[in-house]
């Protein structure tokens, strides 16, 4: 697989949800345990906008841009050195059929194409992302929200910087593969790593919705951010196995 991708995150929403630990457990695969802050698991969705995504070492010119989506539960993967605080991701989508094409195979993670209507004025933002599918779209995530000064009453985190840092030391994520056990492993490094809180005026996701995975009163909206005009890049960092010998 590619060893690095670079490019421009122009947002990255992440939509967040609390989550009663005993059911992340359960929706995790074995060999990942639930991060755990204030009594709650932590999940949710972050929907980035990228730019100019290329090799690195490739010039900007040759970059490509895409509105891409990945489910995510904060957890902690246990090993001989210890545990590692990251992201499990069991699903991502993207607008982009190269994505599609060459997630999994040429980079790490399997993406499923959906359909994004992606609308940013000033500091307004509005996603939906659906999934084709037989008889009309299929909703995956909704949000309509604006750029705010706090993080709204009852968050599990304490302040801005408190949750800053929560999601700046989980940069890593792994992805399922097609061989059961086996996940591919990702790393995100930033320039200017700087969030700000969002107002949820609605928000929807049919993951976390699904009552099937979570009975009702165990997961509820918690907050939004968002991170604008950075620099990145996604280093693949391999796979792990959590059921090999």
């Amino acid at each position: 697989m590619l060893g690095e991708m670079t490019g421009r995150i122009r947002h990255r929403i992440l939509l967040n949800y609390r989550m009663d630990p005993a059911v992340a457990q359960r929706v995790l695969p074995p060999g990942f345990r639930p991060k755990i802050v204030n009594g709650a698991a932590v999940g949710g969705i972050c929907q980035v906008s990228l730019e100019r995504m290329r090799p690195r070492g490739l010039p900007a010119a040759f970059g490509v841009s895409s509105h891409n989506a990945a489910h995510r539960i904060a957890v902690l993967l246990d090993g001989p050195a210890g545990a590692r605080e990251g992201v499990y991701i069991p699903r991502r989508d993207t607008s982009s059929p190269v994505n599609a094409l060459a997630g999994g195979r040429i980079f790490p993670g399997i993406h499923h194409r959906a359909r994004f209507s992606v609308e940013n004025e000033g500091d307004h933002f509005r996603v939906v992302i659906a999934e084709p599918a037989p008889g009309g779209d299929a909703p995956v995530m909704r949000i309509d929200a604006s750029v705010s000064d706090a993080l709204p009453p009852g968050s599990v985190f304490a302040d801005v910087a408190d949750v800053s840092r929560f999601f700046e030391c989980g940069a890593i994520g792994w992805s399922p593969t097609a061989e059961p056990g086996r996940y591919d492993e990702i790393e995100l490094r930033t320039v200017g790593w700087r969030m700000q809180p969002l107002a949820v005026a609605e928000a929807a996701s049919s993951f976390f919705g699904d009552a099937s995975l979570f009975p009702p009163g165990a997961v509820e909206l918690d907050c939004a951010l968002v991170m604008r005009d950075l620099e990145h890049s996604w280093l693949s960092r391999g796979d792990v196995c959590t059921v090999c010998a």
